[in-house]
């Protein structure tokens, strides 16, 4: 596995992220697909080192896919301040095109991940403009109520209070429907669940993207 620290242009903002890549073969190389994550939310100390981003980063790279976790804007040293979600799904689109102009990276084979708050704005992000072939969010605390063409994914575990099991599929049906993955004895941390939910995810790109 390769580990690059990279700069994410957000408009006027320069986000910071870590692209992980898989350690190519040898001979010829194909371009891979690639994944962009979003992480919990900020003012609660949500950033891309929390540990389902970091579980699903290392699973997707293990499926022979690029993976880049970034930082919204006003964490870590990524400039700027909390937008209550706004200025957040600019920055997840920001880090789609990042990603796709990366060279062995199929810019045409592109998924959207987030967890807790970058799980909403991940499907937020996902209904603006082309370039998502899949999209996926781990517990998020509420589902847009616009639905999206593209195959969609929602993980979320018998134990969380901020994101119920009754809401999610009543939230999945309204919203057009998609997978509901449901978890026992997970809560709203993953804390020793986090293989098996990386698991499911990575296995969703991997039937989407590859």
């Amino acid at each position: 596995m390769n580990r690059t620290k990279v700069t994410i242009n957000s408009g006027r903002l320069h986000l910071e992220g870590v692209l992980l890549t898989p350690t190519p073969s040898p001979g010829p190389r194909s371009p891979v697909a690639g994944v962009v994550l979003c992480h919990p939310h900020p003012l609660y100390g949500g950033s891309m080192d929390n540990n389902v981003i970091y579980a699903v980063s290392k699973a997707l790279v293990e499926k022979g896919m690029a993976a880049l976790r970034f930082n919204f804007r006003g964490v870590g040293r990524s400039e700027g301040s909390h937008d209550h979600g706004r200025g957040e799904v600019e920055d997840a689109r920001a880090a789609l095109a990042f990603l796709a102009g990366q060279e062995g990276v199929d810019g045409f084979r592109m998924g959207l991940m987030g967890y807790s708050f970058g799980g909403t704005v991940a499907l937020a992000a996902a209904q603006k403009g082309e370039g998502v072939k899949a999209v996926a969010a781990v517990s998020p605390p509420e589902i847009p109520a616009t639905s999206v063409s593209i195959p969609r994914l929602i993980v979320c575990g018998t134990r969380d209070p901020l994101a119920p099991t009754d809401r999610i599929l009543a939230e999945n049906e309204r919203s057009g429907g998609g997978t509901v993955e449901i978890v026992k004895g997970a809560d709203h941390f993953w804390g020793g669940y986090e293989e098996e939910m990386a698991g499911l995810v990575s296995a969703f790109f991997a039937r989407h993207l590859l």
